[in-house]
């Protein structure tokens, strides 16, 4: 594999769209609603609101969709890994439905308004292939048949290696995010460069460097929720990273693969580039990271030429089930979305479906299943105490500002990163991405 002097560590969807710009908030105002984070979430959120007429605001601390948005690999399909049964074992059959329901009803809502957006919006198969368990794939597929789900199992797919099997589900698709959001976000009431600085709840407020916003109803689409006083999130979630890599002059594997493993591959093509993601890890950890993908590059496509990496970061929950709906029990104002386990496109338009129900106070057959409040009682979370403890308990510096935890030297990205929660911080000290809210202390 050729590096090429072209390589860049943007991703392909960053390079390729220009968003446009909004001001920052220089005053105080009121709304029904205040949006708190400007990434896929937060701006579907604001679009729905718009739709159903409701006065609502967006404030985003940087720039929209400076985050994980734009490093995402713009899947958009309910298959999410080998879920399914895992699924039914966990919280039942009709369940395990509802999720799938929902994340078609996402997938569908993303064909629908793509049809009016120039956004490369291609269907495309998907499949979770495994290179040596096809007894996994055997158990997702009963699974789905049980859900009356039209999943097919295959046993030859075009990838540079041979597999055991692989489900597939027919008619997803893939797109350009930010061309997407390009589409709909021109004409909605954002503030860009907006920090919130403090929430006085009690008030229903935000307050910025320059300006209040006082609302009826508040949604936390901060890809972490940023408040640790309500909803334990800290408890509820870690982060793990993912790194891709796009090359040139490889492979049209025409379709979008997932392997069975956690620290598998996937493959999707944009346009003449092949997307291969993977080098996982949890946040502070050790990886794969590119060097991973890259030799695997270089064995299978020895002609190809690396053009674009990237990385990204997504928040992990106890089930593999999302958190969206009232930030707490005992705040029913205060909404959020979050813990989309690498599903982010169809998870982020099934939050803003819920969550603009939740706002209007309509009854929504998802609320149950994706309740931030439901029980907390599962293995990871013993997982998740452990390795709190152990690094609050680390003698080292530099401390995460978010909870005090021991940030690791990530050497692949040149960070400081949190092994608790995901906080990652510059080698400067700046803030990269949260829960923390500062940058470290000099």
């Amino acid at each position: 594999m050729d590096q090429g002097k072209n390589e860049t560590i943007n991703s392909v969807w960053n390079e390729a769209c220009n968003l446009p710009e909004f001001d920052s908030l220089k005053e105080d105002i009121k709304n029904q609603v205040l949006i708190i984070g400007g990434g896929i979430t937060g701006i579907l959120c604001a679009y729905m609101l718009k739709q159903e007429g409701i006065d609502y605001v967006l404030l985003e601390a940087d720039t929209i969709c400076s985050g994980i948005t734009g490093n995402t690999t713009a899947k958009i399909t309910s298959q999410h890994g080998l879920i399914y049964d895992k699924l039914i074992h966990r919280f039942g059959t009709e369940k395990a439905a509802m999720y799938l329901e929902a994340n078609q009803q996402a997938l569908e809502k993303f064909r629908e308004m793509s049809h009016h957006i120039s956004c490369d919006f291609e269907e495309k198969d998907a499949f979770v292939y495994s290179r040596s368990q096809p007894e996994k794939l055997e158990k997702e597929w009963q699974a789905l048949t049980k859900l009356n789900f039209p999943a097919s199992y295959v046993s030859e797919l075009l990838l540079p290696f041979p597999v055991a099997g692989a489900v597939k589900f027919g008619k997803q698709a893939q797109f350009h995010p930010l061309k997407f959001l390009s589409g709909i976000v021109r004409d909605l009431n954002i503030f860009e460069n907006t920090k919130v600085k403090e929430m006085v709840e009690d008030e229903g407020q935000a307050v910025t460097e320059k300006g209040r916003v006082t609302a009826d109803k508040i949604i936390v689409t901060t890809h972490f929720p940023f408040l640790n006083k309500h909803g334990s999130y800290f408890l509820k979630m870690y982060q793990q990273r993912s790194y891709v890599i796009a090359l040139e002059h490889a492979q049209d594997v025409q379709g979008m693969y997932i392997e069975d493993i956690k620290k598998g591959m996937s493959f999707r093509n944009y346009k003449d580039l092949l997307l291969i993601g993977g080098g996982g890890h949890r946040t502070g950890k050790k990886g794969g990271n590119w060097k991973e993908l890259e030799e695997f590059a270089d064995k299978c496509y020895p002609n190809a030429k690396k053009r674009y990496q990237w990385a990204t970061q997504d928040c992990m929950t106890l089930d593999g089930v999302p958190y969206i709906g009232a930030y707490s029990k005992n705040r029913s104002n205060l909404l959020v979305a979050s813990g989309y386990n690498k599903w982010g496109m169809t998870s982020a338009m099934a939050a803003a479906i819920l969550l603009t129900d939740l706002v209007q106070e309509k009854e929504n057959p998802y609320a149950d299943l994706f309740s931030p409040s439901r029980s907390i009682l599962r293995p990871q979370l013993a997982v998740n105490a452990v390795e709190a403890v152990s690094n609050l308990l680390s003698i080292s510096k530099p401390r995460c500002p978010h909870l005090g935890c021991a940030l690791k030297w990530n050497e692949a990205e040149h960070s400081w990163d949190c092994p608790c929660h995901g906080s990652r911080f510059s080698g400067e000290g700046e803030l990269i991405d949260n829960p923390a809210t500062d940058d470290l202390k000099r």
